[in-house]
């Protein structure tokens, strides 16, 4: 391996907000936030979702929206049926 070409690797914290779950995961991400977790300092990123909160991995079954916009769309006009 060639010195010097290669993005420093190593432990980052990671948050996910949706679930409050942190991860310590190996990482060549940049960022200029820290953050304490269990008596040592990490740098830090925020996530939205993660396995700890995504449907596909906890099993729950979401639902954005109770009509799609077609649906909502054919019952705006269902009046015009000839």
């Amino acid at each position: 391996m060639r010195n010097g070409i290669h993005p420093e690797y190593k432990e980052v914290l990671f948050h996910d907000t949706n679930a409050d779950a942190y991860f310590v995961i190996g990482s060549t991400i940049q960022t200029k936030q820290t953050r304490e977790y269990e008596g040592k300092t990490y740098p830090y990123i925020t996530l939205d979702i993660s396995s700890a909160s995504h449907p596909f991995y906890t099993g729950e079954v979401r639902q954005a929206s109770n009509e799609g916009r077609v649906a909502s769309f054919n019952k705006r006009f269902s009046r015009f049926k000839r």
